[in-house]
């Protein structure tokens, strides 16, 4: 196909926050503010920042789990944010997702083959059952899975082979887009490249285009082909993986850069930008990491950067990026 699989305009998502009923003032967290991406097909589109920047929320809010208070979502080039769950159902084929905890995404009263049955009855129910336990087997079998687990239940395995498992059904429907909302940060770091080695193989073999939210900056470098770094809702930076490595343009990017740990001239010994993520209710007025930022003048304070395109193909949220 040509143009983006997978494509967000103006992307907003605010949760009213709970207050007496009496209250005058209705606080509302801001998730999302304003989130252009767009998707290209085959590629792994990596979403990286602190916890509570929005990363999950975006990926929720494509998959139709959270409604978007603002915006526009397309996927293929239709418009699929609003469709009522029957409209919708045909593309939930075509979009899986792979949870972050292994622990928690499976039901653990159903057995691997139910597990993995249960999405092709719901979205392809024209299989037959020897058809649905065909491929069962097959993506077990792609996913380096043991036929032998079919039977058993999800608190016999290890953490890896749990997350082998929800990998297997995400894909047990043929999807062309994956959402993984850090799917390696529950596993250990030998489990972890495990993981992403299968991940790297099946895009191969299947053509598949990865949403990869992470906050692990040294994961991306090995993994991502496109990166977009988040700050309270915002993309403050997006461009070519190596390009975010060896050229970064935000002051916030390379403060990530900087908390990788290094085995030499380590990083722990620069050092480091004071301050946490505002608070999303009463967001700070103009760029939103004016407050931890060390090139901060008035101008950041009071004006809002635009996610703006530069000479290098890097796309930049601040005043001055150059």
């Amino acid at each position: 196909m040509t143009g983006p699989i997978v494509e967000t305009k103006g992307l907003e998502v605010r949760f009213p926050l709970p207050t007496h009923f009496l209250s005058r003032e209705k606080p509302v967290l801001h998730a999302l503010n304003g989130v252009d991406v767009a998707i290209q097909p085959g590629e792994s589109f990596c979403v990286v920042g602190e916890s509570g920047c929005g990363k999950t929320t975006l990926g929720r809010a494509i998959m139709g789990l959270l409604e978007p208070s603002a915006g526009e979502i397309y996927f293929k080039g239709q418009r699929i944010d609003g469709m009522d769950e029957t409209t919708r159902k045909p593309i939930r084929r075509d979009m899986q997702m792979v949870f972050q905890n292994p622990y928690a995404s499976l039901n653990p009263r159903r057995n691997v083959f139910d597990t993995l049955a249960e999405p092709i009855r719901h979205l392809m129910p024209e299989k037959s059952a020897s058809e649905v336990r065909q491929q069962v087997e097959d993506v077990l079998a792609a996913t380096g899975c043991d036929p032998s687990w079919q039977r058993r239940l999800p608190h016999e395995f290890s953490g890896g082979q749990r997350q082998r498992i929800a990998i297997a059904r995400a894909l047990v429907t043929n999807p062309a887009f994956i959402v993984a909302d850090e799917p390696i940060s529950a596993l250990d770091v030998s489990i972890q490249a495990q993981i992403l080695n299968l991940l790297t193989d099946l895009q191969a073999e299947r053509g598949l285009t990865y949403l990869f939210i992470t906050h692990d900056l040294s994961v991306v470098e090995h993994f991502g082909s496109r990166v977009a770094v988040m700050y309270l809702g915002a993309v403050m930076e997006l461009a070519e993986a190596e390009t975010i490595f060896e050229a970064p343009k935000h002051p916030y990017t390379r403060l990530l850069l900087d908390a990788i740990p290094k085995l030499e001239g380590g990083s722990f010994d620069k050092p480091r930008t004071p301050g946490e993520l505002p608070d999303p209710v009463n967001p700070p007025p103009g760029c939103p990491f004016a407050p931890r930022c060390p090139m901060a003048e008035a101008r950041c304070r009071s004006e809002r950067p635009k996610l703006r395109a530069l000479d290098n193909g890097t796309q930049a949220a601040c005043h001055f990026a150059e």
